[in-house]
């Protein structure tokens, strides 16, 4: 039997660094610092796409797509994601792994647990980050986790596999003998998860959308087959390009399975689905400095203050103002992260009216006060590459 520890690299190119950081800033309004005032008078709207704004917001960000070719018996495991995040996305708060199966079947498993079959078109998610198996028969573990290839020299330019396969590779060659194939494409995604994602707190440990990539199914199977083409031929500008499919495939998985959520089912994404407390996350999204009260939004959202207090604890678990709270917390650590705008402007932009008051919130909320959250997220410099 083969086994391997997911051999992939760190996602530390230099362009990858060394960008602009206001690129990965929250793209609600540009540079804050010359409209923020008069903004108070005609607040910006966010989009009234809300689940667009929370993937925004959360600064959903791609990794590197690689690949697994197998003969059974085979296995892989990768370990949980935040032992590893330094290697594959340093400075990301959570990283989900997700694997497509582009030909044949085999198993997936968070460790210990029961195992799901995969034909091939399945994408399997792991939200969470749980330490996971993949292989190709239930119940097969690797011998040991080995972290180190993660943070092992990296090639040139990714993808890449590490001591498989072919030097700087981007295929990992797991062959047991045996005749069953598969062909597994896999990637990395990061995000926040403080102040405030309350997307993750509403997916499941294990994520399975059967079919998605099947051939004529969708979009998914040509675009598996470009992702392929470009991570092979390693193009200028390719890792940029293959952050930008890892998202689109997520966002993809992410609405497939808000279509399929059974009608009583709870959590962020069912909420967004129900016509009362969408059109509220939608008013708190598109507004979210506006000096709003139970009253004010159960009338725009045309509902009793009542009723709406019900079905968003029902849904959330946590009343509507609780949530814009949290939320407005979200916006604001994006603009202290991201740009260099004055934490009294940054204040009044999510509706508070002085820095000491929107200060005690942030810490409350954080752990630490708005400058001290700015200076660490700043000086998170980029590891240097070992070569």
């Amino acid at each position: 039997m083969i086994s391997l520890s997911w051999s992939v690299g760190r996602n530390t190119h230099a362009g990858q660094h060394d960008r602009d950081p206001h690129l990965d800033a929250l793209p609600l309004v540009g540079k804050i610092v010359p409209f923020v005032r008069r903004a108070r008078a005609h607040p910006k709207p966010m989009s009234g796409d809300t689940l667009s704004d929370v993937l925004r917001a959360v600064r959903l960000r791609g990794a590197v797509f690689f690949y697994v070719q197998g003969n059974d018996p085979w296995v892989a495991e990768t370990p949980r994601s935040k032992e590893i995040i330094p290697a594959i996305l340093p400075g990301v708060d959570h990283m989900m792994e997700f694997h497509v199966v582009t030909h044949g079947s085999c198993w997936a498993a968070i460790a210990g647990e029961e195992p799901v079959r995969l034909e091939q078109g399945d994408i399997v998610l792991f939200p969470q980050g749980d330490h996971h198996v993949m292989s190709s028969a239930p119940g097969l573990r690797a011998p040991a986790e080995n972290h180190e290839i993660y943070f092992a020299p990296r090639p040139r330019q990714m993808p890449f596999a590490l001591s498989v396969g072919e030097p700087g590779g981007s295929t990992a060659l797991l062959d047991g003998g045996g005749r069953q194939q598969a062909t597994l494409v896999c990637g990395f995604l990061g995000c926040d998860a403080r102040p405030f994602n309350p997307l993750l707190a509403s997916m499941p440990r294990v994520l399975r959308i059967p079919g998605l990539g099947s051939e004529g199914s969708s979009w998914i199977g040509g675009f598996l087959r470009t992702v392929v083409d470009e991570s092979n031929r390693k193009r200028a500008g390719g890792e940029a390009v293959l952050e930008r499919m890892s998202e689109m495939l997520f966002v993809e998985v992410l609405r497939r399975y808000a279509d399929t959520l059974p009608l009583d089912q709870t959590g962020w994404l069912a909420g967004m689905r129900d016509p009362a407390v969408g059109r509220a996350l939608s008013l708190m999204h598109q507004r979210p400095g506006q000096a709003w009260t139970l009253d004010r939004l159960g009338d725009e959202a045309a509902i009793s203050r009542s009723t709406l207090h019900e079905r968003f604890v029902h849904f959330l678990g946590q009343p509507p103002m609780q949530y814009l709270a949290q939320w407005r917390m979200q916006l604001a650590a994006g603009w202290l992260r991201g740009t260099d705008a004055k934490v009294i402007d940054i204040a009044l932009e999510v509706g508070y009216e002085n820095e000491a008051a929107f200060s005690r919130a942030f810490r409350r909320a954080v752990g630490e006060s708005p400058a001290a959250w700015r200076r660490a997220r700043r000086g998170l410099a980029p590891l240097p590459s070992r070569r």
